[in-house]
């Protein structure tokens, strides 16, 4: 099944509270989401949080143009 315009996804909202600390693997996990999703040309909801991975997400969405 082919998407329409109508039918296609425009907006995502990303949610994560959680802190990496113990879990670094995840950085490059939530920088390589943020790039994808401006990279598809999204737009990138989430709660406006300045810490965990979160932030991670936006900024990276952010500075690739989401």
């Amino acid at each position: 099944m082919t998407a329409t315009s109508s039918n296609q996804l425009k907006n995502i909202c990303v949610l994560s509270g959680f802190r990496y600390e113990k879990y670094k693997e995840f950085v490059q996990a939530a920088i390589d989401l943020g790039r994808a999703i401006a990279e598809r040309k999204l737009h990138l909801v989430y709660g406006g949080g300045d810490r965990g991975l979160s932030n991670l997400f936006s900024k990276a969405a952010f500075v690739r143009g989401s």
